[in-house]
């Protein structure tokens, strides 16, 4: 698992920043319905923001992250990845995500991701005209994938998602895929990551630049998978960083 339970966005609130957020249910291409979390800004600036959670699916982590996104001026919607799977949309303590996983598959994923966006850039009218996502670790990986979606993106950002290595079930493996990728591409690691190390950094960052794509790969010594997370108040400076990072990214957009 990515983060603890109980983990949440190192990111302080900004009184106002958001208008409202409420849950939503989406029907995917294939009829699927699955649970999502939207929340519209105050001050919008015309960016939207895909949010793809970790292995866990659609915890309270990510709906709060939507939250922070809002307050930025980013229109933000997360999603779920089990609604085909789970009995329920209980995404807490004792959900056997593991067991669910392992039952996703990419045509289903990237379908959901669509219709996501199809969903925040209907927001009050259409008011989303720059279109991103953001993902962690499993979401990591398809927030870099989602640049081959045809989605139109403007750009992805992925925290400690894999970027080399070996398919997992049938999601592609990024660096596998870049001379199909759209828009610009924001990568965030932990230098002490055990699962992700330099090399497969550099790999991937050296698949980028061989393909042409746009990117920026920031690797943060010392800090490990999951070190963007409120608990780990020892990584505070590396997350202010990669949220600023993360931010400026959609700005430039």
């Amino acid at each position: 698992m990515c983060f603890d339970t109980d983990s949440r966005p190192p990111i302080a609130p900004v009184a106002g920043g958001a208008i409202d957020a409420e849950e939503v249910r989406l029907t995917s291409a294939d009829g699927a319905a699955f649970r999502a979390y939207v929340a519209r800004s105050a001050a919008p600036t015309g960016a939207g923001m895909i949010v793809l959670p970790d292995v866990r699916g659609l915890h309270r982590y990510y709906e709060e992250l939507t939250l922070r996104l809002a307050e930025a001026g980013i229109d933000a919607i997360g999603i779920d990845y089990f609604g085909r799977t789970a009995p329920d949309d209980d995404r807490g303590d004792e959900f056997p995500f593991m067991d669910h996983v392992g039952q996703t598959r990419y045509a289903t994923l990237s379908a959901d991701v669509a219709a996501a966006a199809a969903a925040i850039r209907e927001v009050d009218g259409g008011r989303v005209h720059r279109l991103f996502t953001i993902g962690f670790c499993f979401g990591g990986r398809l927030s870099f994938d989602a640049a081959t979606m045809g989605l139109g993106l403007e750009g992805v950002i992925g925290f400690y998602g894999w970027p080399t290595g070996k398919p997992r079930n049938d999601v592609p493996v990024p660096a596998d895929v870049v001379d199909r990728m759209e828009g610009r591409v924001l990568g965030i690691f932990g230098g002490a990551d055990e699962g992700i190390g330099p090399d497969a950094v550099a790999e991937w960052e050296a698949a980028l630049a061989g393909a042409g794509v746009p990117h920026e790969v920031v690797t943060y010594p010392g800090a490990p998978h999951s070190f963007f997370d409120r608990k780990r108040a020892e990584f505070a400076e590396a997350s202010a960083d990669a949220w600023a990072r993360a931010l400026r990214f959609v700005a430039e957009g």
